[in-house]
């Protein structure tokens, strides 16, 4: 196994060369497991684990490796991270605030929705900010186009949405727009697919590597797809090029995306940017572009609500984030005084 085959550069090379003189190799994580990992390495593919000094100094669960990670390996133990060169991430579910790393050192996602009942213009709109985000380029791919009875109108919602980005019409049953999907891989390029659960992600892996590789299920009577993928798992495919699937998500809420929003949503910002006032709240205001373009039919106001929810999304996520680094600061102090203590104690006793 090639590791340029994998996505190995000349700049990881680089990076590496630390390790490499400590007698480290290095590897790509293809699939997380319950405490394990599944690696690809220049001579093959095996099981590691994470080694009890990495495991001691995370701190978070992003510091542990997520699935496209390049990490470095000893004995079956994976030693350290390497710094990711794009990542996709989501706010972990519920309540908790803390980032997910979905997707690691992807060239391109394909945000993967299906014709008819899972087509939704904003959870696209919310997947394309987490897409700009990532530093990976975003392309939709709207699948199931053979049970379709109207394309043209999805695919024009999607245009509306997703300025700049390639969309592609897919159908893993006849062929058609596979060859599109192959223009964004090649050698050592990775793709990550995302998207509902049931929308075919897992059918169009294995027909991009024309076998199967991935466990799928048939649709429904009412046309939805079932829910198969259990875990990420990234697998590289004959022709060049490697494709990260995914489970379904259920939820997605927003992590540190403000470059990401203004990215899937340039043309409320270039309206807000025309206002009289440069701290216009798009309401009441005299001079306001953002509600002058509505009232003209020129932004809808659907786009804009969606605009909205997800600035007031990150908001909120930017008080929680703060909220957490002062408590965390605090906690340190605090152990920094008890240690202060304890050793005026004990050198008191002396």
């Amino acid at each position: 196994m090639n590791l340029y085959d994998l996505g190995w550069s000349d700049q990881l090379e680089s990076e590496f060369e630390p390790h490499a003189a400590a007698g480290l190799v290095p590897a790509r994580v293809a699939v997380e497991h319950r405490g394990a990992y599944d690696v690809y390495t220049g001579g093959g593919e095996q099981r590691a684990e994470i080694a009890p000094k990495l495991r001691a100094s995370a701190s978070r669960r992003a510091d542990f490796p997520a699935v496209g990670d390049w990490v470095a390996l000893r004995d079956g133990m994976i030693q350290a991270v390497l710094p990711r060169r794009t990542k996709f991430s989501r706010k972990v579910a519920w309540a908790e605030t803390d980032e997910q790393v979905v997707a690691a050192n992807v060239d391109v996602v394909f945000l993967v929705t299906a014709f008819g009942h899972d087509f939704n213009p904003r959870r696209l709109e919310r997947y394309l900010v987490m897409a700009w985000e990532s530093g990976a380029e975003p392309a939709v791919v709207l699948t199931k186009s053979d049970l379709a009875d109207d394309v043209d109108g999805p695919v024009l919602e999607a245009e509306a949405v997703a300025f700049g980005v390639p969309i592609h019409v897919v159908s893993a049953v006849t062929g058609e727009g596979l060859d599109g999907l192959r223009t964004h891989l090649g050698r050592g390029r990775t793709a990550a697919l995302l998207g509902s659960s049931g929308v075919g992600k897992s059918t169009l892996v294995n027909r991009l590597a024309a076998q199967e590789l991935l466990a799928t299920a048939e649709i429904r009577s009412d046309g939805r797809g079932r829910h198969t993928t259990t875990h990420r798992e990234l697998v590289l495919l004959p022709g060049g090029g490697l494709a990260l699937d995914t489970p379904g998500m259920r939820e997605l809420q927003l992590w540190e995306s403000a470059d990401g929003l203004g990215e899937a949503f340039t043309d409320v910002e270039a309206l807000a940017a025309r206002c009289r006032f440069s701290d216009c709240a798009h309401r009441r205001e005299p001079g306001c572009a953002v509600r002058d373009a509505i009232r003209r039919g020129e932004l809808p106001a659907e786009r804009y609500a969606s605009y909205e929810k997800l600035k007031r999304e990150l908001h909120r996520l930017e008080i929680r984030l703060d909220k957490r680094a002062r408590a965390d600061e605090a906690r340190r102090r605090r152990v920094f005084y008890r240690e202060v203590r304890a050793r005026t104690k004990t050198s008191r006793k002396r």
